[in-house]
């Protein structure tokens, strides 16, 4: 009969063989280089033997973007807005001037090649360049006006071309600000100036006048905004804070609204800072409203040359298609009458080359809705693609694009740039739900109110959340009774005592 221990000794001897013979195989392998022995120092996790301080530790160098180019190369080489390509005759800004200031304020941290893009943009949608203002907001003070940084610096901006060539004007910020910041500065700025309304977009958008707009009579982008605007001025509208075309990519804003209700909150610096603003805005009673104007994109690089947003010409596309289509039809004719011609004569001739055959090409006519119009709108329609593919992942990628600069004044490292604005915006999401309770926008819908703001719960909604506030009032509560019954008994005691 086996015992535990006896169950143990056979175990141990079955194990013995095994293991002497693993060990030989291992020695052999060994001996024949077939396994190699790591050595002691690679197994060590510490650093080298050093009596100093620690070393310092480095990432790996930067990765270099391949340079940018220019994306004006005519506008490079202009000495004056006459050397620019003509805007289209149907753009072109009113002259006298409308009666109504329309200021549009642009504003530029970082990537020449967007700002450019959007400044050339509404120009040619017929914005007068004396009305735009793009905002410096680079933090780098007087450097660019200087001429002192080059086009690899993400804050590089060429106020030459800016002012002189495209007409546009140029404002700095005193310091680097956050997006909140900025919003304050443009109400600043409209104050100062004593303007009512003004126009704000993204640098990262485009705009092109639609030219099948059906309206008549028929009107570019910048005269319908400026309908939308006379359209806010009448006192049927009531409380409008700002109309939106395209949601804000480009905003009308009444500066009295944005001013009642205290500006934007900077300590909300990015993302979700505009739900707070606008959610203010409803709250206090203002209505926020759509408005149209025309083609708006968003997108996140440039196209190669901007010389391509004034190019127009060629019959509209509605015209070349009634021509191709007449020119097949006259081919099939043409065709038909060929073959019977060849079934009612034997006499060979040489075939005739119908006049009809040759497909139109677009005329040099220069007309709305041409072909090189549609060829404008694919290429934005691209970019904008090219943006929200793939979950929205390129949506930021602007913002890093050049990574040069080094050595120059305010020089800043771009990965450590980007990792402070992210952090910056992480750290504003938990301050806007700090401050109504929540982190989604739809405050007004949750039951929230303008008086809400910083005194509610965080996390109120949750169901856990609200089973602890309760189970606490209600302990408070207990507390409070037992703290007045005894206050009352020590009372009443005390006038016993004084009675006696």
């Amino acid at each position: 009969m086996f015992t535990k221990g006896k169950l143990r000794r056979s175990l141990c001897l079955l194990f013995v063989p095994f293991l002497i013979a693993s060990s030989i195989f291992l020695v052999q392998r060994i001996t024949t280089g077939k396994v190699s022995i790591p050595k002691l120092e690679d197994l060590d996790p510490r650093p080298p033997a050093s009596t100093g301080p620690p070393k310092v530790l480095h990432k790996p160098p930067l990765a270099q973007p391949p340079p940018i180019t220019d994306n004006f190369p005519l506008a490079a080489k202009a000495t004056s807005p006459t050397d620019l390509p003509p805007i289209p005759e149907w753009n072109r800004p009113p002259s006298p001037h409308v009666n109504e200031s329309t200021p549009l304020f642009i504003g530029f941290t970082r990537n020449w090649s967007l700002l450019q893009q959007v400044v050339v943009s509404y120009i040619v949608a017929g914005w007068p360049p004396e009305d735009i203002y793009v905002i410096e907001n680079t933090g780098v003070m007087n450097s660019n006006r200087d001429g002192k940084l080059t086009l690899q610096n993400p804050f590089y901006l060429d106020h030459h071309r800016l002012t002189e060539i495209l007409g546009v004007n140029v404002i700095h910020t005193p310091t680097l600000f956050t997006f909140a910041q900025m919003q304050n500065f443009f109400i600043y700025t409209a104050l100062e100036h004593g303007w009512s309304h003004y126009f704000w977009a993204h640098m990262d958008t485009v705009v092109v006048s639609d030219e099948e707009w059906d309206g008549d009579p028929w009107k570019p982008l910048y005269a319908r905004a400026v309908d939308a605007l006379r359209e806010t001025l009448d006192p049927a509208w009531g409380p409008l804070a700002t109309r939106w075309f395209a949601y804000d990519h480009l905003a009308l804003v009444r500066t009295e609204a944005f001013v009642d209700v205290g500006g934007w909150d900077t300590m909300i610096p990015f993302y979700l800072t505009d739900c707070d603003m606008h959610e203010r805005l409803w709250m206090r009673g203002f209505r926020i409203e759509n408005a149209q104007a025309g083609k708006v994109w968003d997108v996140a690089s440039a196209i190669d040359d901007m010389a391509l947003l004034y190019q127009r010409g060629g019959d509209s596309v509605q015209k070349v298609a009634k021509k191709r289509e007449a020119a097949e039809e006259a081919n099939a004719t043409t065709s038909s009458i060929d073959t019977a011609s060849k079934l009612s004569t034997t006499t060979s001739t040489p075939p005739q080359k119908s006049s009809a055959a040759a497909l139109p090409t677009p005329s040099a006519t220069i007309t709305r809705s041409s072909v090189l119009y549609h060829e404008i709108l694919r290429a934005l329609d691209t970019k904008q693609h090219e943006k929200n593919a793939h979950g929205g992942g390129g949506r930021n990628t602007w913002q890093s694009r050049q990574m040069g600069g080094q050595g120059e004044p305010f020089y800043r490292d771009p990965e450590g740039f980007e990792e402070s604005i992210l952090s910056m915006m992480e750290w504003g999401k938990s301050v806007f739900a700090a401050k109504w309770g929540r982190d989604r926008c739809d405050l007004r819908d949750s039951g929230l109110g303008e008086g809400d703001a910083w005194r509610v719960v965080r996390g109120w909604e949750d169901e856990g959340v609200q089973r602890e506030f309760w189970r606490e009032r209600r302990k408070e509560e207990k507390e409070k009774v037992a703290k007045e019954k005894v206050a009352k008994e020590v009372g009443g005691g005390e006038k016993g005592k004084e009675g006696g």
